[in-house]
Order: structure tokens, then C-alpha cells, then sequence
């Protein structure tokens, strides 16, 4: 899917958020719970980009201009000021022009990014694949939202992206590529050069 869209509000975060990706948030700024206010009753999603500089909380952050779209799946507010939700990651987009309104949310103007066509998980990405797998049977919806598609190389490279140890930086390289066979190559590299390191430490 491509396509433009204007006023979207975003949520800057130190997190990556990836397509299909869970993301539980705590609210309590109140232009924030405006936010999540305004997508719950008009069914719309808000932007998350990682922070380049600056903080979740208080000033406007500064932030990265490829972030990904989320929408509200499940909400409860069982304390007043407090919103509990979660988000799933819909599509990727690039800030085009942004504004900061007077109670301190940014709103964009964004273009939302293809993707390139999923492929079947190649052979050769077994060792991500294997290491997914184990992954879900130990965690499966705590962390993942259902179905998993571990025959989905663009599925697996996406959840393998959120949950390895990784920088927020990688994290957010990652997410910018096009390609998931891209992400696969640099993730299977990422986990053979742990596994070389791990062995040699050996005693």
C-alpha cells in the first residue's frame, strides 16, 4: 500500500515499531490521551518514530523520519489520567513536513512506503527461522500477535528484528529497508558473529 496522509499525529518513542509488531503503551500526557482519544473514536492510527534526540516525555523530541504506523487494538483506563494500551504496527511512512501543535503534539504530513513483495522463507535463513520458532513456543502472544507466519520471510525478519538484543539504531536501519531478504541477510549475520563470539569465549 502507498499513498499520503495529512495531520497524523506522531508519538515519538525509543522504541522501533515494525509492521505487524506489538507495542503496549502507558499514557498519561494529556495530548497523548487526546491522541489515543481521537484514533479510538475516529478509527485512524498515529505515527511512531524512533527519538533522535530529546525524550518521550516533556518538549516535542526530535525524531527519526522513517516510523511506522500504529493502530489501537486493545485499550483499558483503569486508573483516571492513565491509559493502557496496545498498538500493532500497520505500515512503514516518511515524514514529509511536520508541525507542532501548542499543547506539544506533532502532527505530519507523511508518505506511506511500499514494500517489496513477501517471499517464502529461503533456505539459506533457516538459523532465523529455527531461532523464531523456539521464540514463539516459548513466548507466542505475550509477545507476537497471532497468526505467526513463519513461513513469511518478511514476517520473520520483522519479528527478529523486535526481540534480538540490538541497538535502537540497527533496530531503525532495519526498519528502512525495503527489502526483507535485506534484513534476513544482516540478521543471520548478526547471529553467527554471536555465535562465533560466544564459542571462542569458551574455556
Amino acid at each position: 500500500m502507498t499513498g499520503t496522509g495529512k495531520d497524523i499525529p506522531l508519538f515519538p518513542l525509543g522504541t522501533v515499531l515494525f509492521p505487524g509488531g506489538l507495542l503496549p503503551l502507558r499514557i498519561f500526557e494529556q495530548r497523548y490521551l487526546e491522541m489515543a482519544k481521537g484514533c479510538l473514536r475516529e478509527g485512524t492510527p498515529f505515527g511512531v518514530c524512533l527519538i533522535r534526540d530529546g525524550a518521550e516525555v516533556g518538549t516535542p523530541a526530535t525524531h527519526e523520519n522513517l516510523g511506522c504506523l500504529a493502530r489501537i487494538t486493545q485499550w483499558d483506563m483503569q486508573q483516571l489520567g492513565l491509559l493502557q494500551l496496545v498498538a500493532q504496527g500497520a505500515e512503514r511512512f516518511r515524514v514529509l513536513e511536520r508541525r507542532v501543535r501548542a499543547d506539544g503534539l506533532i502532527l505530519a504530513d507523511i508518505e506511506l512506503l511500499a514494500e517489496a513483495a513477501d517471499m517464502p522463507m529461503p533456505e539459506k535463513f533457516r538459523a532465523c527461522r529455527q531461532l523464531l520458532e523456539r521464540i514463539v513456543t516459548e513466548h507466542g502472544e505475550r509477545l507476537f500477535a497471532k497468526p505467526f507466519l513463519l513461513d513469511s520471510s518478511t514476517w520473520v525478519a520483522a519479528r527478529l528484528a523486535e526481540v534480538l538484543p540490538l541497538p535502537t539504531a540497527a533496530r531503525q536501519k532495519l526498519l528502512e529497508l525495503n527489502d526483507s531478504t535485506q534484513r534476513l541477510e544482516i540478521l543471520q549475520r548478526l547471529l553467527t558473529e554471536s555465535a562465533r563470539a560466544s564459542n571462542s569465549s569458551d574455556p
